[in-house]
């Protein structure tokens, strides 16, 4: 009876290592994944091409557009105020969104699909959600100085100095370079075994994270709680902001008087409205119905067309660009001469 029990036990000993080296083998035979495949838009040859051409006169249009931002402001002097200066940063922000973004998408496009190695794809989601944060502090610091503007203009000079606005700038982009890099560390260290293929056009977090086979429990603990400065806090600030516009507005009592400082705001109430939009239609309340393909055009709609139609509604708006744009057309008519 003895020798049973002890031929038992040992039987058992066996068993438990022939498990533990079985584990262990099928563990190293895991294959890491080094490259991501993303699927893009799954169109025929026949729409392919167009799309193709479509997105990138949309890519040049964005390029040119903000550029040409950029250079006006830099180069012009009655665009040398805080507001035109946070016009040319939101231009520069477009312009890193979109050459993250645009590039490899439209590669993706042609060939029906394409690969982006583990590191190329962690820094297009770094800078894509850099680019993005940013955008969300400078929309919330021009709405304060419209605020400033209109609430309280005779302060207006020695409230939003160079040096004032500067400061606001360099701690935006320091908060938007620096909040993702949390979210992008611990994504590069979750286990990505087997399926690589993201049914997306770029890296984006949310199809990321459906593919590791790690708990991205802290992930998501660690989005919940950013959410609030780079959200919340800033969506409060907007609102509260043209909250005391509309008031003063309302007590000016001129009709004429009261369209021109809403004209002065209706640009930037538009961006702010496409954009938020946009992302609170992909990240934040996405229907249980909603498709992959509808998900995918709606992020087409932040990372590909805003970068464009910016630019266009503070130009196409606005008087001192144009005047500006004349300017440097009359100067490169009388070079050539």
């Amino acid at each position: 009876m003895s020798m049973g029990l002890r031929y038992i036990g040992i039987e058992r000993k066996n068993n438990r290592k022939r498990n533990m080296s079985n584990k262990i083998s099928n563990e190293n035979n895991l294959t890491v994944v080094t490259e991501f495949f993303l699927v893009g838009f799954q169109v025929s040859q026949d729409l392919r091409i167009p799309l193709f051409c479509l997105l990138f006169v949309v890519f040049c249009g964005t390029i040119c557009g903000n550029l040409l931002i950029i250079l006006l402001v830099s180069s012009s002097k009655i665009l040398h105020t805080p507001m035109y200066f946070f016009i040319s940063q939101l231009s520069i922000t477009d312009t890193l969104l979109t050459m993250d973004i645009v590039p490899n998408m439209l590669h993706v496009l042609l060939n029906n699909g394409g690969t982006i190695t583990f590191i190329g794809c962690m820094t297009q989601l770094y800078f894509f959600s850099s680019s993005e944060i940013f955008e969300c502090f400078l929309l919330t610091m021009m709405s304060y100085d419209r605020y400033v503007a209109i609430c309280n203009p005779l302060r207006y000079t020695s409230i939003m100095t160079n040096a004032f606005r500067l400061r606001l700038t360099a701690i935006s982009w320091l908060l938007g370079f620096s909040f993702p890099l949390s979210d992008v560390i611990t994504t590069s260290k979750l286990n990505f075994y087997g399926p690589n293929v993201i049914d997306h056009f770029f890296c984006d977090l949310p199809p990321l994270l459906k593919l590791s086979c790690s708990d991205s429990f802290i992930i998501h603990i660690s989005d919940y709680l950013l959410s609030f400065p780079i959200v919340v806090i800033p969506i409060t600030i907007i609102v509260a902001s043209y909250t005391s516009i509309v008031r003063a507005v309302l007590r000016i009592p001129s009709s004429t008087g009261r369209q021109k400082a809403f004209s002065t705001c209706s640009s930037h109430l538009i961006v702010v409205s496409i954009f938020y939009w946009t992302l609170f239609s992909v990240y934040v309340l996405p229907t249980k119905g909603q498709s992959l393909t509808a998900n995918k055009f709606l992020s087409l709609l932040y990372t590909v067309f805003t970068p464009l139609v910016n630019p266009l509604i503070y130009s196409l708006r606005n008087k001192d660009i144009k005047k500006a744009v004349q300017a440097a057309v009359y100067k490169c008519d009388i070079w050539y001469q």
